[in-house]
């Protein structure tokens, strides 16, 4: 007996959705946020206009699942800084270390180091020097 690659092809696919069935269900874990080298922001759920809303679909008997984007009541974050208060060697550069003073610099620093040294200087900051 010969079987047709279609066919067989068929069968598996029309046998998958039982198949999924018989597999061992695992309930969703929450594990704790690990580090993300700067500082998080947050916002209370209840500020902000909210710009999107999706429901994600879950199997019947589990919890539902709501994703929502905020726009922001206000820019959190200290976006002007003192270049040499924060230079704190004098070397001329602001590095990852050092930028740690500072958490909205400290979010943005990869954004910034477009150069990619792991320092900025003032030409790299020039939009947030108030010196």
């Amino acid at each position: 007996m010969r079987y047709h690659p279609l066919a067989m092809l068929i069968t598996v696919l029309a046998a998958a959705p039982a198949i999924a069935q018989q597999l061992p269900h695992t309930p969703a874990q929450s594990q704790p946020l690990g580090p993300t080298g700067g500082a998080i922001r947050q916002q209370p759920l209840d500020a902000g206009r909210v710009t999107g809303s999706v429901e994600i679909p879950q199997p019947a008997g589990e919890a539902q699942v709501t994703v929502r984007s905020l726009e922001p009541s206000s820019v959190i974050g200290q976006y002007r800084i003192h270049f040499a208060a924060l230079d704190v060697n004098g070397d001329g550069f602001i590095s990852r270390e050092e930028a740690q003073a500072n958490p909205a610099l400290a979010d943005e620093f990869n954004a910034l180091d477009v150069k990619r040294r792991g320092k900025l200087d003032r030409a790299d900051l020039a939009g947030w020097l108030i010196d």
